[in-house]
């Protein structure tokens, strides 16, 4: 697998997997949905987020009430809207939230075609979720909740607890694609609701094609529990760790570039686990390209990480 970031004005025949899937079809933003058949890594196709049943959902507006969304606000379709949904941006857009954005089952939150910016209190959450798209974001300045309350699915309020400020958290989830987003913070993915949660043994994301900016200091992601295919990032440094995890997680890193900072820690990994737990930890790289002294030092499980990545 080679590492391609490709521009908007790069050919069809330079672009990676992703982008030359989407490309080739010069008429794509009547035909947005596709995006879900390019996707690769552990969760496979998202076949889910198609059909003719699909809601197409425009965000035009900026702002953000997390107790009552308001049509037109990215809360709102993420939220509030039954079905499988398709959200999109009219125009270039900052959305600053004033609490943790909850993300339905069946969403879709795709940003091509226009710049979209997400800040503010503890961002992106998917809980109990299933079948959920994020693509082509710029998430920054996410700070740290209290326990609060939002709106969620079914016009039900939602009790949330403490939020650490990650760009991105998953808990109790399935089949996750998180692609070609920009994150540049202290805390970016957390994947996993806690060491104690079982139920996110049978969680599965693909983490592929994002950018990881030198503000990114840990998290990226870390993983509790689950299957977690890692690929094909651009990471421009880190304070703590790059990809770490707890509870015996399945690790894949493919492909990845990792530049280590110029001071301080350059090892891409960090675990935590205990001596019985130690030997069905799954955690190694493969093909990942490693620049600056940074070093991937603790692989475990080398081929064990499944299920394979799909390139079809």
């Amino acid at each position: 697998m080679v590492i391609l970031l490709a521009s908007p004005n790069a050919s069809v025949a330079m672009m990676n997997v992703i982008n030359k899937c989407w490309r080739e079809n010069p008429n794509w933003r009547n035909h947005q949905q596709q995006l879900a058949m390019c996707s690769v890594g552990f969760v496979g196709k998202m076949t889910n987020n198609i059909g003719k049943s699909v809601i197409r959902y425009k965000v035009t507006d900026p702002s953000d009430d997390p107790l009552n969304p308001k049509l037109g606000t990215l809360r709102h379709g993420a939220t509030m809207i039954k079905g499988i949904v398709w959200i999109t941006f009219k125009r270039n857009i900052h959305i600053t939230l004033r609490r943790p954005l909850l993300i339905r089952s069946f969403t879709a939150i795709d940003g091509r075609g226009v710049d979209v910016h997400i800040t503010s209190t503890g961002c992106l959450l998917v809980y109990q979720a299933t079948n959920v798209i994020i693509h082509g974001l710029s998430i920054h300045h996410c700070k740290s909740q209290p326990p609060s309350f939002v709106m969620g699915p079914d016009s039900k309020l939602i009790t949330l607890g403490q939020m650490d400020g990650d760009a991105i958290k998953l808990g109790t989830t399935r089949k996750v694609w998180i692609d070609h987003n920009t994150l540049n913070q202290d805390k970016a993915v957390l994947l996993g609701h806690d060491d104690g949660h079982l139920r996110d043994g049978n969680m599965m994301a693909t983490i592929i094609f994002n950018h990881f900016r030198p503000n990114c200091n840990q998290r990226m992601p870390r993983v509790r529990h689950g299957l977690v295919h890692v690929a094909n990032n651009l990471y421009q440094g880190w304070e703590q760790y790059a990809i770490g995890g707890s509870m015996s997680p399945s690790i894949k890193s493919q492909a990845n570039f990792f530049f280590a900072p110029k001071l301080g820690n350059k090892e891409v990994t960090w675990r935590q686990s205990s001596h019985a737990d130690k030997a069905s930890w799954k955690f190694y790289s493969m093909g990942d390209v490693f620049e600056n002294g940074a070093s991937f030092n603790t692989q475990t499980g080398l081929g064990g990480a499944k299920p394979n990545y799909y390139h079809e």
